[in-house]
C-alpha cells in the first residue's frame, strides 16, 4: 500500500519539525518535504509532487492564500490542507473559494490530524468542528451580500498577490523577482489595485491589507 506523501508549509520551523516528526509514526503517511514561505512551496510542490499540501495561513512571501490559487492552478488535482491558528470568516471563506480540501486548526489534537489528513486523501472533505457553523453559515447566504461587496474580490489572483507583497513591505523590483515579472508590470498591478480599492497610497494599501486580515501583526 503507497504511502500519503505530505509536503508541510509552514514558516515556523519548530512546528514544521514537530509535525514531521508526529507524521513519521504513522505508517501510511510520509513527510517528503518541507517549506518556510508560499514561494517554497510551490516549487517543493513542483518538485515533489506531494498528495496532500499542508497549508499555513500566515507566511512571508505569498501566504498560504495566494500559495494556495498558484498550486491549484498548476494542479487542480492537489489537495491542500488547510493548518492554521487563525479561524477568521473571510480567511475560512477565501480557502474554500480556493478550492482546498479541509481546514485544520494547530489546537486540534493529533488524531484529529491525522485523521484530517486520511479523510482528505481519501477524497473527503474535512473541517474543523468549532469553524463547522461559520462554513454553514456562509453557504447559506447570509455573508453572501457581504462578499458581493467586498473590494477585495474585485481583484485578480496576481493582483492578490502583489497586495500581500506591498503590505508587507517589499519592493517592486524585489515583487518582480519573487513573482518573476517586470517591475514595470508590477507598477502596473499596483495602479489597478489602488484604483479598485479607492487607495491613492502605499500607506493606504498597508491599512487595508492589515485590517481585512491578508497580512498579520503579530
Amino acid at each position: 500500500m503507497s504511502k500519503i506523501r505530505v509536503l508541510i508549509a509552514d514558516d515556523h520551523a519548530l512546528v514544521r519539525e514537530g509535525i514531521a516528526a508526529f507524521l513519521k509514526l504513522c505508517d501510511d503517511i510520509e513527510v517528503i518535504a518541507e517549506a518556510s514561505d508560499g514561494l517554497e512551496a510551490i516549487e517543493k510542490a513542483k518538485k515533489f509532487k506531494p498528495d496532500i499540501v499542508l497549508m499555513d495561513v500566515s507566511m512571508p512571501k505569498l501566504g498560504g492564500l495566494e500559495a494556495t490559487v498558484e498550486l491549484k492552478k498548476i494542479n487542480p488535482d492537489i489537495k491542500i490542507l488547510v493548518l492554521t491558528q487563525y479561524d477568521d470568516k473571510e480567511y475560512i471563506a477565501r480557502f474554500l473559494k480556493a478550492g482546498v480540501s479541509g481546514y485544520l486548526l494547530k489546537r486540534a489534537v493529533g488524531s484529529e490530524l491525522i485523521s484530517a489528513i486520511r479523510a482528505v486523501s481519501r477524497g473527503e472533505f474535512y473541517l474543523f468542528s468549532s469553524i463547522a457553523s461559520k462554513v454553514v453559515a456562509g453557504y447559506l447566504g447570509k455573508d453572501k451580500e457581504a462578499a458581493m461587496q467586498d473590494p477585495y474580490e474585485k481583484l485578480t489572483d496576481r493582483e492578490k498577490q502583489v497586495l500581500k507583497l506591498i503590505a508587507e513591505g517589499y519592493t517592486h523590483k524585489e515583487i518582480g523577482d519573487m513573482l518573476t515579472i517586470s517591475t514595470k508590470t508590477v507598477i502596473a498591478h499596483q495602479t489597478n489595485i489602488s484604483e479598485k480599492l479607492g487607495l491613492g497610497s502605499r500607506a493606504g494599501l498597508i491599512k487595508f491589507a492589515i485590517q481585512r486580515g491578508i497580512i498579520k501583526i503579530e
